[in-house]
């Protein structure tokens, strides 16, 4: 049994799957907001729960909004504060009294989907989050790539590819930079983009509704919006030209969103023989956690997990 565990900004969630992919358990809690201490506890209550449910122990594995540093093992880049400059993985094994797999949230939603989702059966496959922020991950024939600095796939902080005049030198980043792919093509960007435009405040998805009811103003915004994704895009299907690439987060629930970058990217890659594959999820928000259950892989779970 694989036990997965998504530490969101609001809720932590625990899922149970079996090795055939089939949920077993599934429940929520919220997310303590002030205290490092309640989130490790929160953790292994959850943990213990699942456990004496099933009657069974299982092995583990946390996704999280960050990334663990390389360097110090300590937490770092996450949107949970509370989490950074901890070892969380190290608290945890010692709580739960065996190894601990942490990733970041959206590793764990590309894993997800590449095992047993929208991804299935690819052999690279890329992982687009896009919501309030945008984020990604890339999994290989099964295997994350996380890279040297544990940013593999975090292409929301490139710049916007081939930026136009009235695109420089974009907007402000939190990162400190400007113009970054994220602050072009996340839920707030584009709400503050129809701002611009028109000194009007709509969500994300409230713009994408009158586009597609014929608005004008929403149109030119979604049609701006389309073309800045889809030439950011095109730079991962140069550089890794992935046998799929699949979508998630907020902005993924757009209809249609996968079939109209799947032809726009086209025009901006090199040479394609055909569109490259772009899929909604499987998973919807389920992927997280999901995908951390499968940080284990068949042949490197614990020969036995104490009990």
């Amino acid at each position: 049994m694989r036990l997965g565990i998504d530490v969101g900004g609001t809720k932590t969630e625990i899922i149970a799957i079996e090795d055939d992919g089939r949920e077993a358990l599934r429940e929520r809690v919220p997310t303590p907001a002030s205290s490092y201490t309640d989130i490790v506890t929160a953790i292994c209550r959850l943990v213990a729960a699942a456990e004496e449910r099933l009657n069974r122990r299982g092995s583990i594995g946390v996704a999280i909004p960050g990334t663990l540093s390389r360097r110090s093992g300590l937490v770092k880049n996450a949107n949970s504060t509370v989490l950074n400059g901890h070892a969380l993985d190290r608290d945890l094994e010692r709580a739960l009294a065996r190894p601990i797999r942490v990733a970041n949230d959206a590793n764990c939603f590309t894993l997800s989907e590449a095992t047993d989702g929208a991804g299935a059966g690819c052999n690279v496959v890329f992982g687009i989050i896009a919501g309030t922020g945008v984020g990604g991950g890339i999994c290989v024939s099964g295997r994350l790539i996380e890279g040297a600095h544990r940013i593999g796939g975090e292409w929301g902080h490139n710049p916007l590819p081939d930026p136009k005049p009235d695109e420089m030198p974009g907007p402000p980043c939190y990162c400190g930079r400007h113009g970054c792919i994220e602050t072009w093509i996340s839920g707030p960007a584009l709400a503050q983009d129809f701002a611009r435009r028109t000194g009007h405040s709509l969500s994300a998805a409230e713009i994408y509704e009158a586009a597609t009811a014929g608005e004008n103003a929403a149109q030119q915004t979604i049609e701006a919006f389309l073309d800045r994704f889809a030439r950011a895009i095109a730079t991962l299907i140069n550089t890794l030209d992935p046998d799929a690439i699949v979508l998630g987060g907020g902005l993924s629930n757009f209809s249609g969103l996968a079939d109209h970058l799947a032809r726009r990217a086209e025009a901006y890659t090199f040479m394609p023989e055909e569109p490259t594959v772009i899929r909604k999820n499987a998973f919807g928000d389920s992927s997280g956690v999901r995908g951390a259950a499968w940080l284990w892989r068949p042949e490197e779970l614990p020969c036995a997990i104490p009990r």
